[in-house]
């Protein structure tokens, strides 16, 4: 990733003319020329040298550090849009955004509702199973009976042997080494912390399967994949599945929708519903689970 000077110095310079004294608690004054900040103003909010800022804006600098930009983004009160522009200006990857860890913005339940057609599941990114509609419900099933700590599809997917059921058989060993590829991708961008670590450290110990993949260091971010089940009552379906990012860092939506022409299974699932195969439905947010 490199950096872009000449961008850079010119979304510094206009951030600075858009603020005033009064915007970052300075005392206005009354011989300013021209609007917005001076550049020794900004390097004093930054905690730098004004000789440094203003290389930074005549695209003379070398390539400043996240700590250079992380105090940037507070001496010119940017938004998080603007806060990343700038670190990809200067050619570091943005910081990860806010985490909601197991809250549902309304708007992405109305939309799980709204989705009434397909199975769509919301995850997070270490693989907790929060949320799904009542077709996905009918494809996968619910775990009413599992703990919450539990409703995790890498963890049920190595440490139950029934999940595995649903898969085609030819198809397991490439799904298991899919599961640990994009966990160690969300352990990474997680930057190792507590929620990914007791995870890991939980699943090397319950599945040796798990610790041999894991230590191949594989990476790979699933993002889409075709998915070929075994369901009880239909048989062999197929679906393509497609994970779309959330406004939260850690929250993605799952949905299964059927290759063209292959609708019948989904007619089937409507058919069936979530009650057919586990019972009526309990409340969203305490049935939230289903095999990986």
């Amino acid at each position: 990733m490199g950096m872009h000077r000449d961008d850079l110095a010119d979304f510094l310079r206009q951030a600075r003319g858009r603020l005033t004294p009064r915007d970052v608690g300075l005392v206005e004054g009354t011989r300013r020329r021209t609007p917005g900040l001076r550049r020794e103003e900004v390097a004093a909010l930054a905690g730098m040298s004004v000789d440094y800022y203003m290389r930074l804006e005549q695209a003379r600098s070398p390539q400043p550090s996240v700590q250079i930009l992380a105090a940037l983004t507070h001496a010119l009160r940017l938004t998080t849009d603007e806060r990343d522009h700038l670190y990809l200006l200067a050619g570091h990857r943005p910081p990860e955004g806010a985490r909601a860890g197991e809250y549902l913005r309304p708007s992405l339940l109305y939309l799980l509702d709204r989705l009434e057609n397909v199975p769509v599941q919301v995850l997070s990114d270490l693989g907790d199973l929060l949320a799904q509609n009542d077709m996905a419900q009918a494809l996968f099933g619910c775990v009413c009976t599992v703990a919450a700590e539990d409703r995790n599809v890498v963890l049920r997917w190595f440490t139950e042997p029934d999940v595995r059921g649903h898969f085609a058989d030819e198809d397991r060993e490439e799904q298991a080494r899919q599961l640990v590829a994009d966990l160690r991708a969300a352990v990474a961008r997680r930057g190792n912390d507590a929620a990914s670590r007791a995870l890991v450290t939980r699943l090397r110990a319950a599945s040796e399967e798990f610790a041999t993949l894991w230590d191949r260091h594989e990476v790979a971010v699933r993002r889409s994949h075709p998915w070929r089940l075994k369901h009880p009552e239909l048989g062999k379906i197929e679906f393509d599945c497609e994970l779309l990012a959330t406004p939260a860092a850690d929250q993605r939506l799952r949905i299964f929708t059927p290759p063209p022409g292959g609708t019948e299974p989904l007619d089937m699932l409507r058919l069936l519903g979530p009650q057919h195969r586990h019972g009526t439905a309990a409340a969203r947010t305490e049935e939230s689970g289903a095999p990986a």
